[in-house]
């Protein structure tokens, strides 16, 4: 025997889940906009567009994700510094800029390559490095135009994560990864 408010239940049960796909469906829309955005950002800029194949752009479960790597001759910050080269601060600041445009929060993190740095375990070493370079990108975001609201945070990975598993001491691995996140990762 079937009461009537267990049907009722289960009928806004059933609305509530397809309201959230919905939701969901839309939010990757708005983030799959938003990467062609920034690209457009990128490209319109000359200086910036020769600079295209160090960023790298997907979604993930999480939101959108922007990637600065490192190519060889081209890395983002000297060696052992967390001092913003020219190029990559205009742009992050031009990411910046984008950004701001979107009520999404936002987290960064900082990675190094596997190659020791430092004193190693005991003094500076490649995690304080990555979070350097993750904030001193964050202050070039912020000087693009970026509310400081939207981050959410921002952390030093080291090479825990590298993004190239097969040579961890690749350039590749040295980056700076800017998650645009959807709704449910926040």
């Amino acid at each position: 025997q079937t009461k009537r408010g267990d049907v009722e239940a289960e009928k806004r049960n059933y609305n509530l889940q397809a309201l959230k796909a919905e939701q969901r469906r839309q939010e990757r829309e708005q983030l799959m906009l938003l990467a062609t955005k920034v690209e457009s950002a990128i490209n319109a800029n000359p200086r910036l567009a020769e600079f295209r194949s160090q960023i790298r752009l997907d979604l993930t479960s999480d939101g959108l994700r922007i990637q600065i790597v490192d190519e060889q001759n081209r890395p983002m910050f000297d060696a052992g510094s967390a001092q913003v080269k020219d190029y990559m601060r205009d742009l992050l600041r031009d990411i910046g800029k984008v950004l701001n445009d979107v009520p999404n929060r936002l987290t960064m993190s900082g990675h190094t390559d596997s190659r020791p740095y430092g004193n190693g375990d005991r003094g500076y070493s490649n995690w304080e490095l990555s979070a350097d370079r993750a904030n001193a990108s964050r202050r070039e975001l912020l000087a693009g135009g970026l509310s400081e609201q939207k981050i959410l945070r921002v952390v030093g990975l080291a090479a825990v994560v590298p993004f190239d598993v097969g040579d961890p001491a690749a350039p590749v691995n040295r980056r700076i990864s800017i998650i645009v996140m959807n709704h449910d990762a926040e």
